[in-house]
């Protein structure tokens, strides 16, 4: 078990002007292109022998990072699987995220937060403050409010050297009547936030890199250049929702190395809770992805 005392996270936050994307890029170099999802969903708990409850979820959790922790970069904990317990289930996650990060991974927190004014300093306060016990290296968020309503989180990502992810494609099919729909100069709503995530991370006003993107990986690329986007490319979907090693570097092509973030979740926690084989099944999507993408 990853002893959260004397680990050291090899990620952190530093006061040498990096920021998220360079902290991605530097651990994808070590280890490879992968993140994995941190869901303990009812089936997969009870597959695994555990109590559905907040106790249940945070051995869940401890496990994956346990049998990650020095060969896949980052871990995403699904924090809707966690809220549906109310408090013990936050307990949980707070554990979770404090082990992981002490244990040399990098954290994403998958909550796509977004609102207005104060709730959206909130929501900043809560995911990325270094004084929260929720606090990761990102959290994902929805710009539907409009990208300047982001501002409060961008601008503590910024400061903390962390990270916001913002949601831009989904794979999801009910997305596509919101994400294709055309703006008033014939540009999808989806490239139009993929554009906008791009201004704001060229615009010299953040941390380089402080603002990424998710695009589904299970999509046809668009008419938007994933590459000039400047943050990070998290691309959920690989594995049990039909993305393969092939398809994300089809939709990734032209975008530099370890800036590239699939994400696979459940393909890899069926193979739990034994962790050698959770090892086992995160190595091996690790290394195709990682030869798909020349990396």
């Amino acid at each position: 078990m990853v002893d959260p005392v004397r680990r050291v996270h090899a990620g952190a936050p530093t006061d040498d002007g990096a920021g998220f994307a360079a902290r991605v890029a530097a651990a994808l170099s070590a280890t490879g292109p992968l993140c994995v999802g941190i869901d303990p969903s009812p089936s997969l708990v009870a597959q695994w022998g555990l109590a559905d409850d907040g106790p249940g979820l945070e051995a869940f959790g401890l496990r994956v990072v346990e049998a990650l922790a020095g060969e896949i970069a980052v871990v995403k904990p699904q924090v809707a699987f966690f809220e549906r317990h109310g408090s013990a289930g936050y307990r949980a996650l707070e554990s979770v995220v404090a082990a992981a990060r002490q244990a040399g991974l990098l954290v994403v927190a998958d909550a796509k937060r977004g609102d207005i004014g104060s709730t959206a300093e909130a929501y900043a306060a809560a995911w990325l403050d270094p004084a929260s016990p929720l606090a990761a290296d990102a959290v994902t968020a929805v710009a539907y409010l409009g990208m300047g309503a982001l501002e409060p989180l961008v601008t503590l990502a910024s400061a903390t050297g962390r990270g916001v992810i913002v949601v831009a494609r989904s794979s999801n099919p009910e997305g596509a009547a919101v994400q294709a729909a055309r703006t008033a100069d014939g540009t999808t709503v989806g490239d139009a936030v993929l554009a906008a995530v791009a201004e704001a991370n060229a615009s010299g006003r953040y941390r380089p890199g402080t603002i990424g993107a998710v695009v589904g990986a299970t999509l046809e690329p668009s008419a938007f250049d994933l590459s000039t986007v400047g943050g990070v490319l998290l691309l959920p979907g690989v594995g049990a929702q039909g993305a393969t090693p092939a398809s994300v570097a089809r939709l990734a092509a032209g975008c530099s190395p370890g800036t590239v973030l699939p994400s696979s979740s459940r393909s890899i926690l069926v193979a739990g809770p034994e962790p050698g084989r959770l090892r086992a099944a995160a190595v091996a999507e690790r290394d195709a992805l990682a030869n798909a993408l020349g990396s």
